[in-house]
């Protein structure tokens, strides 16, 4: 069965930065494509970034040039790097196949963005 584990969310000032990661478990991760996700309160579940196999890489608009998604196969780890954070960056992220979501949705990992 397949088990995500995000992790290195946490509390930050505006033009901060973090690194996440999620671990994959019980997949072949390095064929499969890969994505960030998060949701902030009262809105939809939103894709962030998403990196295939191949290592090409895809960006919504709101992040572009402020973030950036990695993937290491030999540890079935899939990172997303966050610098120059604002306020509207705050939400939970979770990692997941990248359109579709194909597995169980993990616990995500709380991004607060606030002075």
């Amino acid at each position: 069965q397949v088990q995500l584990v995000e992790s290195g969310g946490g509390l930050v000032q505006p033009g901060g930065s973090l690194r996440l990661s999620c671990a994959v478990s019980g997949s072949i991760f390095s064929i499969i494509a890969m994505g960030w996700y998060r949701q902030a309160p009262g809105k939809e579940r939103e894709v962030v970034a998403g990196i295939t196999s191949g290592g090409s890489t895809y960006y919504g608009d709101s992040v572009k040039g402020r973030f950036t998604i990695s993937r290491d196969n030999a540890k079935k780890t899939v990172y997303l790097q966050m610098n120059s954070l604002k306020p509207e960056d705050t939400a939970i992220y979770y990692c997941n196949t990248y359109r579709p979501s194909s597995y169980p949705w993990g616990p995500g990992t709380q991004v607060t963005v606030s002075s």
